[in-house]
């Protein structure tokens, strides 16, 4: 599925804490801007301090979209967040203003500029089923079963990873084709001519500035700074109440998000205090070095080191660069 072509929007991406949020905020402080929120957890309410969401005075003193828009319960993928983002880039071009993308959700970028192929829905039984078996037989052994019939997925897999094993068996009883093909289907010489012009053109009128650290060590001090920070504002007891909701279990999207999967696991296995820091600052860390990959497989993006001393004057020259080639006078 091709993407729509879309007005002129800037987007700002990054790994976990590299500043993306006071990026963003300086760039409105200088543009009329919108922010159209790339974050597959800040899309849920009652998740905040695991999620690092912006302060109220922060959502105030700019509009931001895409926060806040489901319950923890619901499931938001890709396909949504492309239908939901282009509506509100159209939105907002026609008010005038600048649409702003900030997130590390690389997938939800990807998604955007180039299209999603056009997989299977979720079945609800099929889906039932596949539960029934991880409950009597345990997840490893639906691994094992699905490296029968889609290798390529499997060995991308960790034999515990119970939502995404469920989904790669769930796309093939109801295709009859493994995951792994829809996922290189669109990778072919066809697609890349269909899409060659527009990818020309879309980089030209979207812009992708990635936040991105020369010093690794920089970041990872960063990321062990803010989950301690989290700790101490409380995210144990936000993970206590949310577990409190019947609905809620730890398969779920929303509570597979990193942190909260951490604690989650820390109540159920009564971990220490030492342990949930270690391991929450280890998944992080696993997180920031996953989207890295993403990005530098961007070769469109314009790269800013987060980690000098004059990040956000480099940010806020390429957004006022691409406002002047975007919008010429």
């Amino acid at each position: 599925m091709l993407p729509e072509a879309l007005p002129p929007y800037l987007a700002l991406a990054g790994p976990t804490a590299s500043g993306k949020t006071a990026a963003a905020l300086a760039i409105a402080s200088q543009q009329p801007v919108e922010i159209i929120s790339v974050d597959s957890a800040l899309v849920y309410r009652g998740m905040d301090i695991g999620t690092a969401k912006p302060s109220a005075a922060e959502l105030a003193s700019v509009p931001h979209h895409l926060i806040d828009i489901r319950d923890p319960e619901c499931a938001y993928s890709a396909a949504e967040f492309v239908t939901d983002a282009t509506r509100l880039i159209h939105d907002i071009s026609a008010r005038g203003k600048l649409p702003l993308l900030v997130g590390g959700t690389m997938l939800y970028f990807k998604a955007l500029r180039q299209g999603l192929d056009d997989m299977p829905r979720a079945d609800a039984s099929v889906r039932a089923r596949i539960q029934q078996e991880a409950a009597a037989l345990g997840w490893p052994a639906l691994h094992t079963q699905l490296a029968s019939f889609d290798p390529i997925s499997a060995a991308r897999l960790a034999p515990a990873d119970a939502q995404r094993i469920a989904r790669a068996i769930e796309v093939y009883r109801v295709s009859g084709l493994p995951l792994s093909s829809f996922q290189t289907m669109n990778s072919g010489a066809t697609h890349a001519q269909q899409t060659g012009a527009r990818a020309q053109n879309d980089a030209q009128h979207h812009w992708l500035i990635s936040l991105e650290p020369n010093d690794r060590s920089w970041l990872h001090q960063r990321i062990a700074q803010r989950f301690e920070a989290m700790l101490a504002q409380g995210l144990v007891a936000e993970v206590q109440s949310l577990r409190q909701r019947p609905q809620l279990h730890a398969d779920l999207p929303s509570m597979r998000c990193v942190g909260y999967r951490q604690s989650w696991q820390a109540l159920d296995e009564h971990w220490s205090a030492a342990d949930l820091h270690d391991k929450g600052i280890f998944a992080t860390r696993q997180l920031a070095k996953r989207q890295i990959t993403w990005l530098r497989a961007m070769p469109e993006r314009r790269v800013v080191a987060c980690d000098a001393a004059d990040a956000l004057t480099q940010v806020l020259t390429l957004s006022q660069q691409f406002c002047q080639h975007a919008h010429p006078a």
